[in-house]
């Protein structure tokens, strides 16, 4: 299994609204070889942390690869997160 977590700063002007209708649209797109989903804020504790969590677990590389193609996935990520992204990183690895 892969498991996917990406750590979003968003834009300062981002409203709550938005990164609810994001997180909303990403956990809604349909596909079966995701097994896990969770999106969570940070409570704001520190000055330096990013703003938001994404983990998903998949199947295999193949499943993450087909993630990363996948037609919706792309339209969530171009219409609600690439607006309100200022930074993102990522980092993949097998439980």
């Amino acid at each position: 299994m892969i498991r996917s977590i990406l750590l979003l700063k968003f834009k300062p002007d981002t409203t709550d609204a938005q990164i609810e209708a994001f997180h909303q649209a990403l956990a809604a797109v349909p596909f079966e070889r995701r097994r896990t989903f969770a999106f969570h804020r940070d409570l704001r504790l520190t000055d330096d942390a990013m703003d938001a969590i994404v983990i998903a677990d998949f199947d295999d590389e193949e499943a993450y690869r087909a993630w990363t193609d996948d037609a919706e996935h792309h339209k969530v990520r171009s219409e609600f997160l690439d607006p309100i992204r200022e930074q993102r990183d990522r980092i993949l690895f097998k439980i």
